[in-house]
């Protein structure tokens, strides 16, 4: 990505990620597209993408993808000036709890990265940190933790910027 700027945005739950990442992508002019990745599956999380949703001005476009994310990239990228991801986490949750092996997620990971390397355009993505944590009990939950830190590394690994949002502040970390 030499044209652009990438950025990876790194925090816990309710940091500030989400907002740092809005007011990231609202310093550059022109057509935005906000890439929802969170599949609502029940009636609280119906709430809160409509919460987060209305939190978004309307200088935003909502893209929803929550499978083949790589792939979307590079069908919408020539129609906007800037790209946010929101989130890397629950779209690695999805592709998780569809019962994909860690072979078909790490092919999906690459495509993304390859998607993402071939944008000229600025795009911040935005991830949970989860290895802050304690060891997860079940094989799932170690499964999950392993592959969002794998997914994290290799997007930091072409990210320009990174940062890491705790308590409302982003502190720049490359």
């Amino acid at each position: 990505m030499r044209e652009g700027r990438l950025a990876l945005i790194l925090g816990g739950a309710r940091s500030g990620k989400s907002r740092f990442g809005l007011q990231w992508g609202e310093k550059i002019s022109g057509k935005r597209a906000f890439i929802a990745t969170c599949q609502p599956l029940d009636a609280e999380m119906e709430e809160r993408v409509f919460a987060h949703r209305k939190s978004r001005d309307a200088s935003w476009e909502t893209v929803e993808e929550f499978d083949h994310l790589g792939d979307r990239i590079i069908k919408i990228r020539d129609r906007y000036q800037v790209l946010l991801v929101d989130c890397l986490t629950l779209w690695l949750s999805n592709r998780v709890l569809k019962e994909a092996g860690e072979r078909e997620i790490k092919k999906e990971i690459a495509n993304l990265i390859e998607a993402l390397s071939e944008t000229r355009i600025p795009v911040a993505l935005i991830s949970n940190e989860v290895g802050l944590g304690i060891v997860p009990e079940t094989p799932l939950g170690r499964r999950f933790r392993d592959l969002n830190g794998f997914l994290n590394q290799e997007i930091a690994s072409i990210s320009h910027e990174v940062f890491l949002v705790a308590a409302g502040i982003a502190l720049q970390m490359k």
